[in-house]
């Protein structure tokens, strides 16, 4: 049965970071350090611990854009 209520990800994000002491910008800090030299190389995606950081370029800034099952495709239509 699916609750009356939805929740946001960014209601359980924050949640999280601050009932439970979740550190969001050490996370942060360590998902831009594992996802720095995709970026320089220009993927578009980085498998780091069995999850794929998908990765946007506009005007020279990179962002991470989602996390994915490393096993999912980064572009729709099955493209890695």
């Amino acid at each position: 049965m699916t609750p009356p209520v939805q929740v946001t990800d960014h209601a359980v994000l924050r949640y999280l970071e601050r009932a439970h002491g979740l550190d969001v910008e050490a996370i942060r800090r360590h998902i831009a350090g594992q996802c720095a030299t995709g970026a320089q190389l220009g993927a578009i995606g980085v498998v780091v611990e069995h999850v794929k950081f998908v990765l946007a370029t506009r005007d020279g800034d990179t962002t991470v854009i989602t996390a994915l099952k490393a096993t999912w495709p980064t572009r729709p239509g099955g493209g890695r």
